[in-house]
């Protein structure tokens, strides 16, 4: 139903901006036509997403709901930059735009992206890929409000130096709407530290455990939007592989309901990493030695 509007929305502003001869209108058009895109993408990443983990992918295919954001946004900033170019156009050559038309397209949009914007507004609050079709659905729905709002002030004004400028507005919501979500999915993409996430505090608080020496060799990332990865080396005392069931259930607990970290691999060992002790890294290093040579 969503991406059906998003289809049929842009149509119809398309041919109301050429009727009418608003580029803020033909530039709301264009903004719409992305957010079908980006509804499509969702829902191919999110069928694809939904598959479990196999041989070649063990971590499951969650993350290409992150490259669909990723696409998504610069599908948008791409739109961007063509809106910005066609209004510098039409800012050194205005031209008469029909108010009544405009106003209509443009509250047809209105209501159309408010529909949309309702439907995903419960995935979003879970799903970053859904929470990007949110954001854009949500943009075009304040957009095309703008663009009718403008359509009102060309019935009695024929100010139409104003289409540009709100065709740059425009493409100044774009940027900055885009922007969080093109951060935050280059951030998983990388494998960075998820924000909010203090690697000390971790070291801290899981050395405080009973029975645990030193923590080293630090990594925590996103596999996905809504999952935490960590995978750590943990010193302990020379002791039986099996009596390690209780030490490693508290460090496993702690990372869950302090840092709502999901997936830890855990590595433990009675030997210390002498370079993250002399150096103090947590996220230290593997020195890699020379292999033994043959004897004759």
């Amino acid at each position: 139903m969503t991406m059906v509007m998003n289809l049929i929305i842009p149509a119809v502003q398309i041919y109301g901006g050429i009727v009418s001869g608003s580029m803020a209108l033909i530039s709301d058009a264009l903004h719409n036509l992305s957010d079908f895109t980006a509804v499509l993408l969702s829902y191919a990443a999110l069928r694809v997403g939904g598959r479990g983990p196999s041989l070649q992918q063990t971590f499951g295919y969650k993350r290409v709901e992150v490259f669909a954001t990723f696409l998504n946004v610069a599908l948008l900033y791409g739109v961007a930059f063509f809106i910005a170019i066609e209004a510098g156009k039409r800012l050194l050559h205005p031209e008469p735009i029909e108010g009544f038309l405009v106003v209509w397209i443009a509250l047809i949009g209105f209501v159309g992206n408010m529909i949309s914007t309702l439907m995903l507004q419960s995935g979003a609050k879970v799903n970053m890929n859904m929470k990007s079709a949110f954001l854009h659905m949500l943009t075009d729905a304040l957009t095309s409000l703008g663009v009718a709002a403008l359509g009102v002030v060309w019935i009695f004004k024929p100010w139409y130096w104003l289409d540009p400028l709100v065709s740059w507005l425009i493409v100044g919501m774009i940027l900055y709407g885009g922007w969080g979500l093109l951060k935050e999915s280059y951030f998983i993409l990388m494998n960075a530290t998820p924000p909010g996430i203090d690697l000390r505090a971790i070291q801290t608080a899981i050395e405080s455990v009973d029975g645990v020496k030193e923590i080293h060799h630090i990594h925590v990332w996103n596999t996905s939007a809504e999952s935490i990865a960590l995978a750590a080396h943990i010193t302990v005392a020379d002791q039986m592989l099996s009596s390690l069931g209780d030490i490693a259930a508290k460090v496993r607990d702690l990372l869950l309901y302090r840092f709502q970290i999901d997936h830890p691999i855990l590595q433990f060992e009675a030997a210390g990493c002498a370079g993250c002790e002399s150096s103090g890294l947590i996220s230290c290093p593997i020195v890699r030695t020379e292999p033994p040579t043959p004897e004759n």
